[in-house]
């Protein structure tokens, strides 16, 4: 394998092998991502529906995660205010109880809820449905926001944001990026003043079903109406996910393997190009400055036939899968994958506890996005989610490294999905590899049967 086909070793949790419809999206299109491109307009739908977002989330599922035991300010809420022009974080220490977050509440401060997908199945579900959807990943916080009270400054951010209210109402301003290089942004702004912002381009009052969609780089803040609270969910999605990040991968990329394959790039500099390269000579007509821009100017240009552009998408595949929350399992997945199996205790012993592959067993992937095939120095990787945390990166990435002559079935697998295939038309050697190999992937709750491998 030459470095043409890996950019980077892989980490951590390395396992060796040797020889329907899932429910609703609340109102998210799942026809195509939002346009993003400079001067595209924030978007309002207006549903006239208060119960539209019903069972999704809710300031009883916000009081549930609390009395769990399982949030801690910090990592999972922050309070928040902000008044007269200056934005506070109040978070003390340890768990946030219940008695001490509502008393923030009830003083006037705003509550974020990061992640709910950690303590919200149905939140959990939307978001396992979009980054599917997307092909990047996607995030939620929930607001909730007292009367009359303001907890965030303006600022943009560096994520395309779906505003959905959940209940009450919440009075919007939002801003146009205010330069060329605000526009799509990569990182987040700062807190800004009112004094640094123009006229709003939209202004508007989002009610119990509403959606409102701006992209990256459009300054935006809300505010309550003194007579209701507002809770909402910000779903996010395209965070660092530009040609500009493709870029990063790539191009330090080329140029190694340009060192290395092309004495060109070895070449010395001329002796004597600090005579005349340098702002100190920019504006200076000499033939030897032309002749340096038009060698720099080539040997870029023959950069692109260096660049190892199928395996730096690998690389940003492999961050994705990382990333992602695993799959929500339908019952009918459960039955038929490791999650479901039986295995227990029974009258003194394990019970169902051997997995019996035959050649007969018909497998597939148990959805096709959550592996990824990805030759690397170190060998073949392939990264799965279904051992992922619905805390963001709180695991390590997890994937299995792979004999190069296994790939074959690996990928005979993903141009299968999403009919059934039995275990002995995998394109391995042996029957004994065949089983092997679905086994494994069994076992890691990537295949699952078509009829479960235990009647219960």
């Amino acid at each position: 394998m030459t470095k043409r086909e890996a950019l980077r070793p892989a980490q951590h949790h390395k396992h060796t092998f040797n020889a329907s419809s899932r429910g609703r999206t609340w109102g998210l299109s799942t026809r195509g991502p939002p346009p993003r491109g400079p001067g595209r307009a924030p978007l309002l739908v207006r549903r006239g529906a208060p119960g539209y977002y019903a069972g999704l989330f809710s300031t009883a599922d916000f009081d549930a995660a609390l009395r769990g035991g399982e949030v801690h300010f910090g990592t999972h809420l922050d309070v928040t205010s902000y008044a007269e022009g200056v934005r506070e974080t109040h978070n003390p220490s340890g768990r946030a109880l219940p008695a001490v977050v509502w008393d923030f509440y009830q003083n006037g401060c705003s509550l974020r809820l990061l992640s709910p997908q950690a303590f919200s199945p149905t939140v959990w579900q939307l978001l396992s449905i979009l980054q599917e959807h997307f092909g990047s990943m996607a995030g939620a916080n929930t607001y909730l926001t007292p009367p009359g009270t303001q907890g965030f400054a303006p600022h943009y951010d560096d994520i395309e944001a779906f505003v959905l209210q959940l209940e009450g109402k919440k009075h919007w301003r939002v801003y146009s990026p205010r330069t060329d290089a605000e526009v799509l942004p990569q990182f987040s702004s700062a807190n800004l003043t009112q004094a640094e912002l123009g006229e709003p381009v939209l202004e508007t009052v989002l009610e119990a079903g509403d959606l409102l969609y701006f992209p990256r780089g459009f300054i935006h803040q809300g505010d309550c109406l003194p007579d209701a609270h507002s809770l909402h969910i910000t779903v996010s999605s395209y965070q660092r996910n530009s040609w500009g990040d493709l870029l990063e991968k790539l191009l330090p990329a080329a140029l190694q393997m340009a060192l290395e394959e092309d004495v060109e790039y070895r070449q010395g500099l001329p002796m004597d190009y600090l005579q005349y390269m340098g702002v100190a000579n920019s504006d200076a007509v000499d033939a030897r400055r032309t002749a340096f821009m038009e060698k720099v100017q080539s040997l870029i240009r023959k950069l692109v036939n260096y660049a190892p552009i199928d395996a730096a998408v690998d690389q940003r595949a492999k961050s994705f899968l990382h990333d992602c929350l695993p799959p929500v399992l339908t019952q009918s997945e459960k039955a038929q994958s490791m999650y479901g199996f039986p295995a227990r205790w029974q009258d003194g012993g394990p019970r169902n506890v051997d997995i019996l592959i035959t050649k007969d067993t018909e497998v597939r992937l148990l959805r096709h996005g959550i592996v990824r095939l990805c030759n690397e120095e170190a060998g073949v990787m392939l990264y799965y989610t279904t051992e992922n945390s619905r805390v963001y990166h709180k695991e390590e990435p997890k994937f299995l490294e792979i004999d190069p002559e296994y790939t074959d079935s690996i990928e005979f697998l993903l141009s299968s999905y999403p009919n059934h295939v039995r275990v002995d038309t995998l394109p391995c050697e042996t029957l004994e590899d065949k089983i092997s190999l679905a086994t494994l992937l069994f076992e890691k709750g990537i295949l699952t049967t078509k009829k479960p491998l235990v009647q219960v």
